[in-house]
């Protein structure tokens, strides 16, 4: 390792690592750079952000004329504090700007562009230079080797390819470690199943709502997933998952699922992951400022409050974006972790802020429910929260699949079931909720995301 320590910049800057450091030193290399010295860090951050400020202060018409309407200037931004001097970036300003007028390069240094779907109007797209696609490829990789991912490992990427970053950055970073990839794109769950058997797959990597279904799918095709199949890792993203989750796919799938979190406007995958611990997300912070705000003062909170998520790259080239609101719901630890990394971490994305439900004044994130459901050992994995309106009020519905166990001769059984399970939801939410118990397989599934939410109110 040693002749990697003395040029400082392979510590903090893996950027131009590609060709650089042999393939079999890469997991020391990334060793080296999470467990940097933590004032040496922020310092790498206070000067990249402040390089970051002064390109778009001078030359992105759009982010200087809103950092002169706010009255900041370059030369405001003394300490890593000073960031919340700076306003904040949002969806709409993607949107306003649709397609690419948020581009801080000439289109001759674009070399991508991904684009995020959107439930109302114009999408978001995200454009890549070379560097950046160098770079995302470079963090996916440092979260694999996190995880244990090394050469000689077989990965099947079954997120998808495309539009979406999910396939594509997962992909990237596997290659930069050298492990073999089963690029099989997400959808065709038995060929998803007869690859992972017959190829002998050891790392799984898509979302964790469609791992739960693979396994299902797979004991219906007659195997035990456990011992038929040569799982070691999952690396599961791009939806909120809980610890009941992972306790299931530890029984059903794989002994070492890891989350990882990553957004279209970042980069994709690779923002941050975790360790073998498993006690938060590692923020790469050589390429990130974490902050989490009150969501509706826009105030930034303390370590260990939970609000909204923001962060501000630090060294994109193409579209680098200064205090993105992502929405999603989390708390910030910034103290070294057990692991010896010192990286902060986030805490498991609990949903998002726009998810929250208003039902009869009350406060329900979709979360809360999947909290009691995946508690309760006759439930299966798969439920839906079904939204309607009851004269001027919205009302709610779940409709929760049984386990093929737990469906019973006696009738009554599944009352006393369904009491159960409503008595719970009221003791979590403070509300009364109607619950229908379903037939196992009765529930729609998803190769991708989850779709756990129906919204009937607009078509009553």
């Amino acid at each position: 390792m040693q002749e990697y320590s003395n040029n400082k910049n392979y510590k903090t800057d893996d950027s131009e690592l590609k060709g650089r450091v042999p393939m079999e030193s890469r997991a020391l290399y990334y060793s080296e750079i999470e467990r940097i010295n933590r004032k040496e860090l922020e310092e790498l951050q206070l000067k990249k952000l402040k390089a970051t400020l002064q390109v778009l202060y001078e030359k992105n018409p759009y982010f200087g004329r809103k950092l002169r309407q706010a009255q900041v200037k370059p030369s405001d931004i003394y300490k890593l504090e000073d960031i919340a001097k700076i306003p904040f970036t949002t969806k709409d300003d993607l949107r306003i700007n649709y397609p690419i007028g948020l581009l801080n390069v000439g289109i001759e240094k674009v070399v991508r562009f991904h684009v995020s779907s959107g439930t109302t109007g114009d999408p978001t797209v995200v454009a890549y230079t070379e560097s950046d696609v160098d770079k995302w490829s470079e963090l996916n990789a440092r979260c694999l080797t996190m995880m244990g991912v090394k050469r000689g490992d077989i990965i099947q990427i079954a997120y998808g390819y495309g539009l979406f970053t999910g396939g594509l950055g997962i992909h990237y970073g596997a290659e930069r470690l050298g492990a073999a990839i089963v690029p099989s794109s997400a959808g065709n769950t038995k060929r998803q199943i007869k690859l992972m058997k017959d190829m002998h797959v050891t790392v799984l990597a898509c979302t964790p709502s469609y791992a739960l279904y693979l396994a299902e799918a797979a004991i219906q095709e007659g195997l035990n997933p456990k011992e038929d199949l040569s799982l070691r890792v999952g690396v599961f993203g791009a939806e909120p998952w809980s610890e009941s989750v992972r306790k299931r796919l530890i029984n059903q799938l794989c002994p070492e699922p890891y989350d990882i979190y990553g957004l279209s406007e970042l980069c994709g995958p690779g923002v941050a992951a975790e360790c073998p611990l498993k006690n938060g997300l590692h923020v790469w912070a050589d390429h990130f400022i974490p902050e989490v705000i009150d969501p509706k003062t826009g105030e930034v909170l303390g370590p260990g409050e939970e609000g909204e998520l923001v962060f501000t790259t630090i060294d994109k080239e193409a579209m680098p974006l200064l205090r993105y609101r992502t929405r999603d719901v989390s708390c910030l630890d910034i103290e070294p972790c057990a692991c010896g990394r010192t990286h902060p971490r986030i805490s498991r994305i609990k949903g998002r802020d726009d998810d929250m439900l208003k039902i009869r004044g009350v406060n329900v994130f979709p979360s809360q429910i999947e909290y009691v459901l995946e508690r309760m050992e006759e439930l299966g994995d798969q439920y839906q929260i079904i939204l309607t309106k009851s004269g001027p009020l919205d009302d709610l519905k779940v409709k929760v699949e049984v386990k093929s166990s737990a469906v019973s001769d006696k009738p009554w059984d599944m009352v006393e079931l369904k009491k159960k399970v409503e008595s719970e939801i009221y003791s979590v939410l403070n509300l009364h909720v109607e619950v229908d118990l379903v037939e196992p397989g009765s529930l729609p599934r998803s190769e991708g995301k989850a779709k756990r939410v129906l919204d009937l109110r607009r078509s009553i």
